[in-house]
């Protein structure tokens, strides 16, 4: 079932979200819901603030061809996807950085070059409960940042440059305005 997504202004995007406890036929359905939400809206990821739950869960899927170095080798061949990652954590993130631009659903046609780690290690919890620890690199690394992010009330234009910021200003504040005046807040 396709979710309605949440867009700048809501305040649910900036709640921090509660871990879950073991996952059950809800979080399942939950995850379900949130992958087809994904692909109808053609995202890579979506986290449970975007979709009005700040719960610890998140799906990220990524294609095949954007999962590459440099020199175009896989990164993650055996990374299965689409991932639902409930509960993540990064444990580590690497000193080397790089920008490159970053979408947001919930920022509908705005785009920004975000700076984050090159890499992370994360642990999270996969639908069974069971525990995962992983190391993650390149684009996977940063979508799977960019939703963390949002478990955690951080947005991506908080990562954007105050000059970036100061140019999208007015369109955010439309945007803002716009989301407010549709749900009564």
């Amino acid at each position: 079932m396709e979710l309605p997504i949440r867009i700048y202004g809501d305040p649910v995007l900036r709640e921090e979200s509660s871990p879950l406890a073991v996952p059950d036929e809800r979080v399942s359905r939950l995850a379900v819901d949130m992958i087809e939400t994904m692909r109808l809206e053609r995202g890579v990821g979506l986290a449970a603030q975007q979709i009005g739950l700040a719960e610890a869960i998140c799906v990220v899927e990524i294609p095949p061809d954007y999962d590459v170095d440099e020199d175009g080798v896989r990164q993650h061949p055996d990374r299965e996807m689409p991932m639902v990652l409930v509960n993540p954590h990064i444990l580590e993130h690497s000193d080397l950085e790089w920008s490159a631009d970053e979408g947001c659903l919930s920022f509908p046609d705005i785009t920004a070059s975000i700076k984050r780690p090159m890499s992370i290690r994360l642990r999270y919890q996969d639908l069974d409960g069971t525990a995962h620890e992983c190391d993650l690199a390149g684009f996977l690394a940063r979508v799977v940042q960019h939703e963390i992010d949002h478990l955690n009330g951080i947005l991506f234009v908080d990562r954007m440059t105050p000059v970036k910021r100061t140019a999208l200003a007015g369109r955010l504040k439309r945007m803002r305005r716009r989301t407010r005046g549709r749900s009564g807040l």
